[in-house]
Protein backbone atom coordinates (compact mmCIF):
# COMPACT_ATOMS: atom_id res chain seq x y z
CA UNK A 1 0.00 0.00 0.00
CA UNK A 2 1.55 3.45 -0.95
CA UNK A 3 1.97 5.97 1.97
CA UNK A 4 -0.92 8.76 1.67
CA UNK A 5 0.89 12.13 0.92
CA UNK A 6 -0.77 14.68 2.73
CA UNK A 7 -3.28 17.29 0.97
CA UNK A 8 -1.35 20.16 2.17
CA UNK A 9 1.98 19.48 0.53
CA UNK A 10 0.76 18.18 -2.86
CA UNK A 11 -1.20 22.21 -2.75
CA UNK A 12 2.09 23.49 -1.88
CA UNK A 13 4.58 21.10 -4.43
CA UNK A 14 1.69 22.42 -6.95
CA UNK A 15 2.04 26.08 -5.89
CA UNK A 16 5.84 25.69 -6.14
CA UNK A 17 5.86 24.88 -9.58
CA UNK A 18 4.14 27.21 -10.71
CA UNK A 19 5.32 30.71 -11.91
CA UNK A 20 2.61 32.37 -13.46
CA UNK A 21 -0.67 32.55 -12.03
CA UNK A 22 -4.03 32.07 -14.36
CA UNK A 23 -3.88 36.04 -14.63
CA UNK A 24 -0.03 36.29 -16.05
CA UNK A 25 0.91 37.66 -12.76
CA UNK A 26 3.97 35.76 -11.47
CA UNK A 27 3.69 33.88 -8.09
CA UNK A 28 6.04 34.64 -5.07
CA UNK A 29 5.11 31.25 -3.54
CA UNK A 30 8.50 29.73 -3.33
CA UNK A 31 10.52 32.61 -1.94
CA UNK A 32 7.09 33.24 0.36
CA UNK A 33 7.24 29.40 2.11
CA UNK A 34 10.74 28.73 1.63
CA UNK A 35 12.85 31.70 2.00
CA UNK A 36 11.14 33.88 4.70
CA UNK A 37 11.88 34.26 7.95
CA UNK A 38 9.65 33.96 11.13
CA UNK A 39 6.16 36.45 10.80
CA UNK A 40 3.71 37.73 13.63
CA UNK A 41 1.49 40.91 13.49
CA UNK A 42 2.55 42.40 16.72
CA UNK A 43 6.32 42.18 17.77
CA UNK A 44 9.61 39.66 17.32
CA UNK A 45 12.30 38.54 19.96
CA UNK A 46 15.60 36.77 18.45
CA UNK A 47 17.79 35.68 20.64
CA UNK A 48 20.60 32.62 20.62
CA UNK A 49 18.43 31.22 23.41
CA UNK A 50 14.97 30.10 23.60
CA UNK A 51 14.50 30.32 27.24
CA UNK A 52 15.76 34.41 26.90
CA UNK A 53 13.24 34.82 23.61
CA UNK A 54 10.32 33.90 25.89
CA UNK A 55 11.74 36.15 28.81
CA UNK A 56 10.98 38.88 26.21
CA UNK A 57 8.06 37.66 24.69
CA UNK A 58 6.58 37.35 27.99
CA UNK A 59 7.17 40.87 28.56
CA UNK A 60 6.20 42.50 25.54
CA UNK A 61 2.97 40.66 26.32
CA UNK A 62 2.45 42.24 29.82
CA UNK A 63 2.80 46.06 28.10
CA UNK A 64 6.04 46.29 27.97
CA UNK A 65 8.34 47.69 25.30
CA UNK A 66 11.05 46.68 23.37
CA UNK A 67 13.80 48.34 25.55
CA UNK A 68 11.45 46.48 28.71
CA UNK A 69 12.36 43.19 26.73
CA UNK A 70 15.76 44.06 26.27
CA UNK A 71 16.15 44.30 29.98
CA UNK A 72 14.12 40.41 30.57
CA UNK A 73 16.38 39.32 27.87
CA UNK A 74 19.54 40.67 28.74
CA UNK A 75 19.23 39.13 32.39
CA UNK A 76 17.90 35.90 31.62
CA UNK A 77 20.94 35.05 28.91
CA UNK A 78 23.02 35.93 31.76
CA UNK A 79 21.01 32.82 33.26
CA UNK A 80 20.73 30.01 30.73
CA UNK A 81 23.40 31.27 28.45
CA UNK A 82 26.41 31.87 30.96
CA UNK A 83 29.31 30.94 27.82
CA UNK A 84 28.28 34.70 26.63
CA UNK A 85 25.71 36.15 28.13
CA UNK A 86 26.34 37.99 31.33
CA UNK A 87 26.10 40.33 34.34
CA UNK A 88 30.01 40.00 34.82
CA UNK A 89 30.91 41.81 30.89
CA UNK A 90 29.43 44.77 29.05
CA UNK A 91 28.13 45.73 25.37
CA UNK A 92 26.17 48.21 23.85
CA UNK A 93 22.73 48.52 23.18
CA UNK A 94 21.12 50.37 20.62
CA UNK A 95 17.59 51.71 21.03
CA UNK A 96 16.02 53.60 17.90
CA UNK A 97 11.85 54.58 19.19
CA UNK A 98 8.76 55.08 16.78
CA UNK A 99 8.94 58.50 17.50
CA UNK A 100 12.64 58.62 16.23
CA UNK A 101 14.61 58.97 19.23
CA UNK A 102 17.75 57.45 19.37
CA UNK A 103 20.76 56.56 21.60
CA UNK A 104 23.83 53.89 21.75
CA UNK A 105 23.89 52.88 25.59
CA UNK A 106 27.72 52.38 25.86
CA UNK A 107 28.18 49.69 28.88
CA UNK A 108 31.49 48.20 27.69
CA UNK A 109 33.57 47.03 30.92
CA UNK A 110 36.42 49.17 32.12
CA UNK A 111 39.74 48.81 32.66
CA UNK A 112 40.46 48.69 36.65
CA UNK A 113 42.11 51.86 38.27
CA UNK A 114 44.93 49.66 39.17
CA UNK A 115 45.77 48.58 35.88
CA UNK A 116 49.60 48.88 34.73
CA UNK A 117 52.46 47.40 32.83
CA UNK A 118 53.48 43.91 33.98
CA UNK A 119 49.78 43.48 36.04
CA UNK A 120 50.00 39.38 34.14
CA UNK A 121 52.79 36.93 35.15
CA UNK A 122 52.47 34.93 31.76
CA UNK A 123 49.80 34.96 29.40
CA UNK A 124 47.37 31.99 31.44
CA UNK A 125 46.90 34.56 33.96
CA UNK A 126 45.52 37.49 31.13
CA UNK A 127 42.99 34.81 30.06
CA UNK A 128 41.54 33.13 32.83
CA UNK A 129 41.08 34.22 36.56
CA UNK A 130 40.53 37.10 38.96
CA UNK A 131 43.06 39.75 37.17
CA UNK A 132 41.42 38.78 33.64
CA UNK A 133 38.38 40.94 34.87
CA UNK A 134 37.28 44.10 33.68
CA UNK A 135 34.81 46.59 35.43
CA UNK A 136 31.62 45.14 34.67
CA UNK A 137 29.44 47.25 32.56
CA UNK A 138 25.91 45.08 31.96
CA UNK A 139 23.70 46.22 34.88
CA UNK A 140 24.12 49.49 34.93
CA UNK A 141 23.87 49.60 31.07
CA UNK A 142 20.26 47.76 31.40
CA UNK A 143 19.35 50.27 33.98
CA UNK A 144 20.12 53.58 31.59
CA UNK A 145 17.84 51.71 29.48
CA UNK A 146 15.09 51.80 31.13
CA UNK A 147 15.47 54.79 32.69
CA UNK A 148 15.51 56.58 29.48
CA UNK A 149 12.99 54.20 27.37
CA UNK A 150 11.12 51.34 29.67
CA UNK A 151 7.81 51.30 30.55
CA UNK A 152 7.08 48.15 33.20
CA UNK A 153 8.60 48.66 36.76
CA UNK A 154 12.46 47.38 36.53
CA UNK A 155 11.46 44.65 39.15
CA UNK A 156 8.53 43.25 36.47
CA UNK A 157 12.14 43.10 33.74
CA UNK A 158 13.86 41.01 35.49
CA UNK A 159 11.30 38.29 37.52
CA UNK A 160 11.59 36.31 34.17
CA UNK A 161 15.42 35.57 34.92
CA UNK A 162 15.20 35.69 38.99
CA UNK A 163 12.79 32.66 38.57
CA UNK A 164 14.77 31.03 35.97
CA UNK A 165 18.07 31.28 38.28
CA UNK A 166 16.24 30.05 41.23
CA UNK A 167 14.07 27.10 39.28
CA UNK A 168 16.23 26.19 36.89
CA UNK A 169 16.09 25.33 32.99
CA UNK A 170 17.49 22.28 30.83
CA UNK A 171 20.97 22.66 29.98
CA UNK A 172 21.33 22.40 26.22
CA UNK A 173 23.69 20.08 24.07
CA UNK A 174 25.95 22.93 23.04
CA UNK A 175 26.48 23.74 26.60
CA UNK A 176 27.10 20.22 27.38
CA UNK A 177 29.53 20.38 24.59
CA UNK A 178 31.37 23.89 25.35
CA UNK A 179 31.79 22.77 29.72
CA UNK A 180 33.50 19.92 28.29
CA UNK A 181 36.29 22.23 26.70
CA UNK A 182 36.09 24.37 29.81
CA UNK A 183 37.10 21.93 32.44
CA UNK A 184 40.39 22.54 32.82
CA UNK A 185 40.25 26.21 33.30
CA UNK A 186 37.22 26.34 35.28
CA UNK A 187 37.94 23.58 37.80
CA UNK A 188 40.06 25.74 39.70
CA UNK A 189 37.40 27.69 41.01
CA UNK A 190 34.95 26.72 43.42
CA UNK A 191 31.67 28.10 42.40
CA UNK A 192 31.58 28.18 39.45
CA UNK A 193 33.15 23.98 39.13
CA UNK A 194 30.19 23.71 41.80
CA UNK A 195 27.96 25.33 39.37
CA UNK A 196 29.06 24.00 36.21
CA UNK A 197 31.11 20.41 36.61
CA UNK A 198 29.67 18.84 39.90
CA UNK A 199 31.90 20.41 41.84
CA UNK A 200 34.79 18.48 40.20
CA UNK A 201 35.54 17.70 36.48
CA UNK A 202 31.92 16.71 35.18
CA UNK A 203 30.46 19.26 33.24
CA UNK A 204 26.50 19.38 33.16
CA UNK A 205 24.75 16.81 31.00
CA UNK A 206 22.17 18.12 28.28
CA UNK A 207 18.77 17.94 29.96
CA UNK A 208 19.85 18.38 33.59
CA UNK A 209 18.46 21.09 35.72
CA UNK A 210 20.63 23.92 36.43
CA UNK A 211 19.80 25.76 39.54
CA UNK A 212 21.58 29.11 40.86
CA UNK A 213 20.34 30.26 43.98
CA UNK A 214 22.95 32.77 44.33
CA UNK A 215 22.81 34.48 41.14
CA UNK A 216 18.26 34.70 42.05
CA UNK A 217 19.67 36.25 45.63
CA UNK A 218 21.20 38.72 43.16
CA UNK A 219 19.00 39.61 40.66
CA UNK A 220 16.27 40.03 43.51
CA UNK A 221 18.29 42.62 45.77
CA UNK A 222 18.64 44.64 41.87
CA UNK A 223 14.71 44.16 41.70
CA UNK A 224 14.13 45.71 44.88
CA UNK A 225 17.19 48.24 44.64
CA UNK A 226 18.10 48.90 41.24
CA UNK A 227 20.74 48.30 38.65
CA UNK A 228 22.88 50.02 41.01
CA UNK A 229 23.02 47.90 44.08
CA UNK A 230 25.25 45.47 41.87
CA UNK A 231 27.85 48.86 42.36
CA UNK A 232 27.23 50.19 45.48
CA UNK A 233 24.83 47.71 47.44
CA UNK A 234 25.68 44.28 49.05
CA UNK A 235 26.70 42.46 45.54
CA UNK A 236 29.33 44.91 45.35
CA UNK A 237 30.60 44.25 48.93
CA UNK A 238 30.67 40.58 47.83
CA UNK A 239 32.32 41.21 44.67
CA UNK A 240 35.25 43.31 45.60
CA UNK A 241 35.83 41.22 48.47
CA UNK A 242 36.47 37.75 46.84
CA UNK A 243 38.12 39.63 44.14
CA UNK A 244 40.55 41.48 46.29
CA UNK A 245 41.17 38.66 48.29
CA UNK A 246 42.12 36.39 45.24
CA UNK A 247 44.61 38.63 43.99
CA UNK A 248 42.36 40.50 41.29
CA UNK A 249 42.62 44.17 40.87
CA UNK A 250 38.68 45.19 40.85
CA UNK A 251 38.13 47.54 43.87
CA UNK A 252 34.88 49.10 45.43
CA UNK A 253 35.80 52.06 44.18
CA UNK A 254 35.83 50.57 40.58
CA UNK A 255 32.25 49.55 40.83
CA UNK A 256 31.09 52.43 42.66
CA UNK A 257 32.35 54.86 39.76
CA UNK A 258 31.53 52.85 36.97
CA UNK A 259 28.80 54.41 34.85
CA UNK A 260 27.22 53.75 31.18
CA UNK A 261 26.88 56.10 28.72
CA UNK A 262 23.56 57.02 26.49
CA UNK A 263 25.71 58.29 23.53
CA UNK A 264 24.45 59.68 20.10
CA UNK A 265 24.67 56.64 17.56
CA UNK A 266 26.78 57.24 14.47
CA UNK A 267 24.52 57.75 11.27
CA UNK A 268 25.37 57.34 7.66
CA UNK A 269 22.92 56.02 4.71
CA UNK A 270 23.45 53.77 2.06
CA UNK A 271 21.82 54.13 -1.30
CA UNK A 272 19.46 56.54 0.38
CA UNK A 273 18.53 54.54 3.32
CA UNK A 274 19.33 55.62 6.80
CA UNK A 275 21.73 53.72 8.93
CA UNK A 276 22.20 54.06 13.08
CA UNK A 277 25.34 51.98 14.55
CA UNK A 278 27.62 51.79 17.12
CA UNK A 279 30.11 54.70 18.09
CA UNK A 280 33.30 55.03 20.17
CA UNK A 281 34.21 53.75 22.24
CA UNK A 282 33.30 50.50 19.69
CA UNK A 283 35.20 50.87 17.06
CA UNK A 284 32.69 48.69 14.90
CA UNK A 285 30.35 51.05 13.58
CA UNK A 286 33.02 53.11 12.05
CA UNK A 287 34.51 50.52 10.29
CA UNK A 288 30.93 49.44 8.90
CA UNK A 289 30.18 53.47 7.95
CA UNK A 290 33.62 53.76 6.31
CA UNK A 291 33.26 49.95 4.06
CA UNK A 292 29.48 51.10 3.08
CA UNK A 293 30.35 54.34 2.18
CA UNK A 294 33.35 52.77 0.22
CA UNK A 295 31.15 50.10 -1.19
CA UNK A 296 28.71 52.56 -2.45
CA UNK A 297 31.03 53.80 -5.12
CA UNK A 298 30.53 50.44 -6.88
CA UNK A 299 27.21 49.39 -8.95
CA UNK A 300 26.08 46.01 -7.08
CA UNK A 301 23.18 45.38 -9.57
CA UNK A 302 21.26 41.88 -8.38
CA UNK A 303 23.47 39.04 -10.00
CA UNK A 304 26.12 40.12 -9.17
CA UNK A 305 26.24 38.70 -5.63
CA UNK A 306 29.05 36.27 -4.83
CA UNK A 307 30.78 36.62 -7.91
CA UNK A 308 34.58 38.06 -8.38
CA UNK A 309 34.08 41.31 -8.72
CA UNK A 310 31.21 41.89 -5.81
CA UNK A 311 33.91 39.87 -3.48
CA UNK A 312 36.99 41.96 -4.84
CA UNK A 313 35.26 45.37 -3.53
CA UNK A 314 34.06 44.33 -0.81
CA UNK A 315 37.84 42.61 0.22
CA UNK A 316 38.83 45.88 -0.79
CA UNK A 317 36.96 47.91 1.36
CA UNK A 318 37.46 45.23 4.23
CA UNK A 319 41.42 45.92 4.11
CA UNK A 320 41.16 49.71 4.11
CA UNK A 321 38.80 49.78 7.43
CA UNK A 322 39.87 47.61 8.71
CA UNK A 323 43.76 49.39 8.88
CA UNK A 324 41.75 52.37 9.96
CA UNK A 325 40.30 50.74 12.58
CA UNK A 326 43.90 49.37 14.07
CA UNK A 327 45.11 53.18 13.86
CA UNK A 328 42.21 54.90 14.97
CA UNK A 329 40.21 53.26 17.60
CA UNK A 330 40.18 54.09 21.18
CA UNK A 331 37.89 55.60 24.23
CA UNK A 332 36.68 58.83 23.39
CA UNK A 333 36.77 59.54 27.19
CA UNK A 334 41.07 59.23 26.72
CA UNK A 335 41.88 59.45 23.18
CA UNK A 336 40.88 61.54 19.84
CA UNK A 337 38.93 59.52 17.74
CA UNK A 338 38.84 61.18 14.16
CA UNK A 339 34.79 60.16 13.34
CA UNK A 340 34.23 62.69 11.39
CA UNK A 341 36.96 61.93 9.05
CA UNK A 342 36.41 58.31 9.32
CA UNK A 343 32.70 57.88 8.42
CA UNK A 344 32.58 60.79 5.64
CA UNK A 345 31.15 60.28 2.16
CA UNK A 346 34.57 62.41 1.10
CA UNK A 347 37.17 60.24 2.90
CA UNK A 348 34.91 57.01 1.08
CA UNK A 349 35.49 58.51 -2.73
CA UNK A 350 39.29 59.06 -2.00
CA UNK A 351 39.42 55.22 -0.84
CA UNK A 352 37.39 54.11 -3.71
CA UNK A 353 39.66 55.87 -5.92
CA UNK A 354 42.35 53.28 -4.99
CA UNK A 355 40.69 50.05 -5.59
CA UNK A 356 41.64 48.97 -8.94
CA UNK A 357 38.97 46.67 -10.85
CA UNK A 358 41.00 44.09 -11.25
CA UNK A 359 44.18 44.17 -9.11
CA UNK A 360 44.31 43.59 -5.25
CA UNK A 361 45.99 46.10 -3.45
CA UNK A 362 48.42 43.91 -0.97
CA UNK A 363 47.78 45.09 3.02
CA UNK A 364 51.59 46.03 3.52
CA UNK A 365 51.10 48.36 -0.14
CA UNK A 366 48.46 50.17 2.25
CA UNK A 367 51.46 50.76 5.41
CA UNK A 368 52.79 49.22 7.87
CA UNK A 369 51.29 49.64 11.47
CA UNK A 370 53.23 50.21 14.88
CA UNK A 371 53.87 47.07 16.62
CA UNK A 372 51.76 47.60 19.45
CA UNK A 373 48.38 47.99 17.88
CA UNK A 374 48.53 44.55 15.95
CA UNK A 375 47.17 43.70 19.73
CA UNK A 376 44.12 44.49 18.54
CA UNK A 377 43.95 42.10 15.89
CA UNK A 378 42.96 39.48 18.31
CA UNK A 379 39.51 40.13 19.32
CA UNK A 380 37.50 37.58 20.88
CA UNK A 381 34.54 35.39 18.52
CA UNK A 382 32.14 34.01 21.75
CA UNK A 383 29.83 37.17 22.35
CA UNK A 384 25.95 36.54 21.95
CA UNK A 385 23.46 39.50 20.18
CA UNK A 386 19.64 39.66 20.50
CA UNK A 387 17.06 41.89 18.51
CA UNK A 388 13.39 43.10 19.49
CA UNK A 389 10.60 45.07 17.58
CA UNK A 390 7.33 45.52 19.83
CA UNK A 391 3.85 46.52 19.04
CA UNK A 392 4.39 50.30 18.86
CA UNK A 393 7.29 50.38 16.56
CA UNK A 394 10.29 50.76 18.85
CA UNK A 395 13.15 48.65 18.17
CA UNK A 396 16.05 47.29 19.57
CA UNK A 397 18.96 45.71 19.05
CA UNK A 398 21.95 44.30 21.70
CA UNK A 399 25.33 43.05 21.44
CA UNK A 400 27.11 42.01 24.62
CA UNK A 401 29.81 39.79 25.96
CA UNK A 402 32.33 38.08 28.88
CA UNK A 403 34.84 38.09 25.93
CA UNK A 404 35.64 33.96 26.12
CA UNK A 405 33.77 31.60 26.36
CA UNK A 406 32.80 31.75 29.94
CA UNK A 407 34.88 34.23 30.71
CA UNK A 408 37.26 34.78 33.28
CA UNK A 409 35.90 31.55 34.33
CA UNK A 410 35.21 32.60 37.89
CA UNK A 411 32.13 33.27 39.35
CA UNK A 412 32.67 35.16 42.26
CA UNK A 413 31.83 34.08 45.49
CA UNK A 414 28.33 34.88 47.38
CA UNK A 415 27.00 36.46 43.96
CA UNK A 416 26.29 34.27 41.46
CA UNK A 417 27.78 36.24 38.91
CA UNK A 418 30.17 34.76 36.30
CA UNK A 419 32.94 37.64 35.31
CA UNK A 420 34.49 38.36 32.03
CA UNK A 421 38.01 38.24 31.04
CA UNK A 422 37.68 41.47 29.00
CA UNK A 423 40.68 43.11 30.26
CA UNK A 424 42.85 40.27 30.11
CA UNK A 425 41.70 40.30 26.59
CA UNK A 426 42.50 43.55 26.00
CA UNK A 427 45.85 43.41 27.03
CA UNK A 428 47.58 41.36 25.07
CA UNK A 429 48.67 39.10 27.18
CA UNK A 430 50.82 41.36 29.22
CA UNK A 431 52.91 42.87 26.37
CA UNK A 432 50.47 46.08 26.44
CA UNK A 433 47.94 45.93 28.93
CA UNK A 434 44.27 48.44 28.36
CA UNK A 435 45.37 51.57 30.45
CA UNK A 436 43.39 52.29 33.29
CA UNK A 437 39.63 53.46 32.98
CA UNK A 438 39.80 52.38 29.54
CA UNK A 439 37.05 50.97 27.56
CA UNK A 440 38.49 48.53 24.94
CA UNK A 441 37.74 49.84 21.46
CA UNK A 442 35.65 46.37 20.62
CA UNK A 443 33.89 45.75 17.59
CA UNK A 444 30.63 45.00 18.73
CA UNK A 445 28.00 46.61 16.26
CA UNK A 446 24.37 46.99 17.03
CA UNK A 447 22.89 48.06 13.92
CA UNK A 448 19.56 49.73 12.88
CA UNK A 449 18.67 50.41 9.26
CA UNK A 450 15.73 53.00 8.04
CA UNK A 451 13.64 53.52 5.59
CA UNK A 452 14.12 56.11 2.96
CA UNK A 453 11.41 57.78 4.82
CA UNK A 454 13.35 57.58 8.15
CA UNK A 455 10.91 54.76 9.78
CA UNK A 456 12.57 51.55 11.46
CA UNK A 457 13.12 49.21 8.79
CA UNK A 458 15.11 46.66 10.60
CA UNK A 459 18.33 45.78 13.16
CA UNK A 460 20.40 43.40 13.29
CA UNK A 461 23.77 42.77 14.66
CA UNK A 462 26.46 39.76 15.98
CA UNK A 463 28.93 38.14 17.87
CA UNK A 464 32.12 36.94 16.15
CA UNK A 465 34.85 39.49 17.69
CA UNK A 466 36.89 41.53 14.30
CA UNK A 467 34.00 39.78 11.85
CA UNK A 468 31.28 41.47 13.10
CA UNK A 469 31.46 44.87 10.86
CA UNK A 470 32.36 42.59 7.53
CA UNK A 471 29.37 40.44 8.77
CA UNK A 472 26.89 42.71 9.13
CA UNK A 473 27.92 45.03 5.77
CA UNK A 474 27.32 41.46 4.46
CA UNK A 475 23.93 40.58 5.38
CA UNK A 476 22.68 44.47 4.80
CA UNK A 477 23.77 44.75 1.11
CA UNK A 478 22.54 41.30 0.77
CA UNK A 479 19.44 43.47 1.84
CA UNK A 480 19.73 46.61 -0.09
CA UNK A 481 21.28 46.02 -3.10
CA UNK A 482 20.49 42.10 -3.89
CA UNK A 483 16.90 42.55 -2.73
CA UNK A 484 17.42 39.09 -0.48
CA UNK A 485 14.54 38.06 2.04
CA UNK A 486 16.28 38.61 5.74
CA UNK A 487 16.44 35.23 6.03
CA UNK A 488 18.63 34.91 2.27
CA UNK A 489 20.47 37.51 3.59
CA UNK A 490 21.51 36.16 6.91
CA UNK A 491 22.20 32.57 5.64
CA UNK A 492 24.30 33.65 2.34
CA UNK A 493 27.83 32.48 2.83
CA UNK A 494 30.09 35.44 4.01
CA UNK A 495 33.83 36.58 3.54
CA UNK A 496 36.45 38.04 6.16
CA UNK A 497 39.55 40.28 5.74
CA UNK A 498 40.58 42.26 8.87
CA UNK A 499 44.17 43.93 6.83
CA UNK A 500 46.26 41.39 8.81
CA UNK A 501 46.91 38.93 8.83
CA UNK A 502 46.46 39.87 4.60
CA UNK A 503 44.14 37.13 3.70
CA UNK A 504 40.79 35.89 2.73
CA UNK A 505 39.14 34.18 4.87
CA UNK A 506 35.67 32.24 3.97
CA UNK A 507 32.85 30.37 4.89
CA UNK A 508 32.40 27.02 2.64
CA UNK A 509 30.45 27.81 -0.58
CA UNK A 510 31.50 31.72 -0.19
CA UNK A 511 33.83 31.11 -2.64
CA UNK A 512 33.25 29.24 -5.95
CA UNK A 513 36.13 27.64 -7.34
CA UNK A 514 35.97 29.89 -10.52
CA UNK A 515 35.18 32.86 -8.43
CA UNK A 516 38.65 32.15 -6.25
CA UNK A 517 40.92 31.57 -9.36
CA UNK A 518 39.91 35.11 -10.73
CA UNK A 519 40.67 36.60 -7.70
CA UNK A 520 43.87 35.20 -7.20
CA UNK A 521 44.88 36.52 -10.84
CA UNK A 522 43.51 40.00 -8.82
CA UNK A 523 46.50 39.18 -6.35
CA UNK A 524 44.36 38.55 -3.75
CA UNK A 525 45.33 35.60 -0.88
CA UNK A 526 42.85 33.04 0.12
CA UNK A 527 42.88 30.99 2.93
CA UNK A 528 42.87 27.66 3.05
CA UNK A 529 41.39 27.85 6.29
CA UNK A 530 37.34 27.64 6.23
CA UNK A 531 35.01 28.30 9.44
CA UNK A 532 31.59 29.35 10.24
CA UNK A 533 31.47 32.87 10.72
CA UNK A 534 29.11 35.22 12.93
CA UNK A 535 25.78 34.69 14.38
CA UNK A 536 23.53 37.33 13.33
CA UNK A 537 19.93 37.90 14.86
CA UNK A 538 17.75 40.42 13.36
CA UNK A 539 14.34 41.87 13.52
CA UNK A 540 12.22 43.64 10.63
CA UNK A 541 9.42 45.74 10.32
CA UNK A 542 7.51 45.03 6.29
CA UNK A 543 7.09 47.52 4.72
CA UNK A 544 3.39 46.74 2.80
CA UNK A 545 1.84 45.14 5.87
CA UNK A 546 3.18 46.18 8.70
CA UNK A 547 4.22 42.55 10.29
CA UNK A 548 7.20 41.93 11.92
CA UNK A 549 10.15 39.49 10.50
CA UNK A 550 12.69 38.08 12.69
CA UNK A 551 15.65 35.43 11.60
CA UNK A 552 17.92 33.61 14.17
CA UNK A 553 21.15 32.62 12.22
CA UNK A 554 21.73 29.47 11.41
CA UNK A 555 25.44 29.20 11.60
CA UNK A 556 24.97 28.53 15.59
CA UNK A 557 21.07 28.16 16.00
CA UNK A 558 18.91 29.95 18.29
CA UNK A 559 15.14 31.11 18.49
CA UNK A 560 13.17 33.49 17.35
CA UNK A 561 9.19 34.38 18.53
CA UNK A 562 7.22 36.73 17.42
CA UNK A 563 2.67 37.00 18.58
Amino acid sequence: MKPQIPLSLVLVASLLGQEVSQSGLRLEAERAMVSQPERAPKAMVTTCNEFATQAGIEILKKGGNAVDAAVAVAFALAVVHPEAGNLGGGGYLLVRMADGRSKLIDYGARAPMASKQGVFANAKEAATGYKSMAVPGTPDGMAVAHKLFGKLPWKTDLEPSRKLAKNGFSASQRMELILKLQVPVMKPYADSSRIFLHGSDQPLKQGELVRQPELAATIARMQKLGGREFYEGETAKRLAADIQASGGLITAADLKDYKAIAREPLETTYRGYPILTSAPSSSGGMAIIEMLNVIENFPMPIGMEGSARHRHIQVEAMKRAFRDRLLYAGDPDYVKVPVAKLTSKEYAKEIAATISADKATLSKDLGELPKELEALVGESNDTTHFSIVDAEGNIITNTYTLSGFYGSQVVVKGTGVLMGNIYGAFSNSGKKVLPAGNRPPSTMSPTVVLTKDKKAWFALGSPGGSTIPNTLVEVITNVIDFKMSLRDAIEYPRVHHQYLPDRIEAEPGAIAYEVAEKLKFYGQILSTRYRSQGDVHAVMIEAQSGWRLGWSDGRRGGKVMGY
